[in-house]
């Protein structure tokens, strides 16, 4: 294994209080009630957009740009109040960093704050390429970035593994042919049905000899 792709949100950090917050400050900022935080972390995965239109899902699309920004703004203020890395995370990607593996993000976040969130969690230095729902004409589940990253490091698809936890995440690595592993936790929509990942993991110090063996 010569490269490995990350998801960001649900499987490098734990962002889901701070994205629940904001999102309930946004609903209070347009006198609407507060939503559960399950029901937000529900909403996460397919770029704020989505994530928006489904926490209110009464605006029209002009109103929908403009309340995405009103997001983005309030969002900013906190990216790191209650963001952290999940447990494992950092001792997985040093071992894997030492393998002499490539690593990278793909994320529907914006790029922006998600360099922002990683820069903030001592997390950038181990990626050498880090890209947003912004970064490419589409988002995932579109396999676009994934392509990219392919070409940009080299790497035969055969040789690389895509890392999420949720259901965008499967069918991105799906629509390329590429190899897939599932983390157990995460933040994405609970009730989905049963993924059939190629691979599945508990904490990210698994990866490490995952890869090994696989290899």
């Amino acid at each position: 294994m010569k490269l490995i792709v990350f998801d960001l949100d649900g499987t490098l950090i734990d962002s889901a209080t701070d994205i629940a917050l904001s999102v309930n400050e946004l609903r209070d900022v347009l006198a609407l009630e507060p939503l559960p935080v399950p029901t937000i972390e529900s909403f996460v995965g397919d770029g704020i957009s989505s994530l928006i239109a489904r926490a209110i899902p009464t605006l029209d699309p002009q109103e929908l740009a403009q309340t995405v920004e009103r997001y983005r703004d309030i969002y900013r203020r906190r990216l790191l109040d209650n963001t952290r890395a999940y447990p494992g995370v950092v001792p997985g990607l040093k071992q894997l960093e030492g393998a002499g593996i490539e690593l990278a993000v793909l994320t529907n976040k914006p790029v922006r704050e998600s360099l922002l969130i990683l820069e903030g969690l001592d997390l950038r230095a181990y990626f050498f390429a880090v890209y947003g729902g912004d970064s490419f004409a589409r988002k995932k589940p579109d396999p676009v970035g994934l392509a990219h990253l392919l070409e940009q490091s080299r790497t035969p698809l055969e040789d690389a593994l895509f890392v999420g936890d949720s259901k965008v995440d499967l069918e991105t690595a799906q629509n390329l042919g590429m190899t897939f592993c599932l983390v157990s936790y995460g933040i994405g929509p609970r009730a989905e049905p049963p993924l059939t990942p190629d691979f599945l993991i508990d904490d990210l110090r698994e990866l490490p000899a995952l890869v090994a063996s696989a290899t």
